[in-house]
């Protein structure tokens, strides 16, 4: 199946739920997220590793006009794709190097349901098209907001100027 078909099929049962971002943010319940998006805990593990949940897990959904920011965790972070546009998660690894993940269901295309951000990477996410993402977010051990690191342009640029345009969409001046 190529691409074209692929969207016009995914487009054309969008069309008949007529879900769209508000639909989704009411429904949910999703309130800011602080690297932007939408976001609610939906899930957590009642076991502990000293005093960590075992694992947290969110809805998080982002609209085309935002990005999520580029951030680390003290966690690796599982994604998984649930509706609308495909969401393109940008990694740069420990080592600098920088890693584009797709993460969808049009699999021809090299997208894939899930995505594994590696605890220790600095990361963040956009659409590339119009519409939004809605995805859910598994972090083990559970997410606290103490491990939750945003960065700054400045201090992204300063360390890695090679990615001087994705630094520039994913943080804030």
């Amino acid at each position: 199946m190529d691409e074209n078909s692929f969207k016009k099929i995914i487009h054309t049962e969008k069309n008949k739920l007529k879900l769209d971002a508000k639909y989704f943010i009411e429904k949910l319940k999703l309130k800011k997220h602080p690297e932007g998006g939408y976001y609610k805990q939906s899930f957590s593990s009642q076991d502990t590793i000293g005093r960590k949940q075992l694992w947290t897990s969110i809805y998080f959904l982002l609209n085309s006009e935002e990005v999520s920011h580029f951030h680390r965790l003290k966690s690796d972070e599982l994604w998984y794709f649930h509706d609308g546009e495909t969401l393109t998660i940008y990694m740069i690894s420990p080592s600098g190097e920088l890693i584009e993940k797709k993460l969808g269901l049009n699999i021809e295309q090299g997208e894939a349901p899930q995505v594994l951000v590696p605890k220790g990477y600095i990361f963040g996410s956009a659409i590339n098209n119009e519409g939004f993402s809605l995805v859910g977010c598994m972090v083990s051990p559970g997410f606290q907001f103490n491990d939750f690191e945003l960065f700054t342009r400045k201090e992204l640029l300063e360390k890695y100027p090679y990615y001087k345009e994705i630094i520039k969409k994913l943080t804030v001046a």
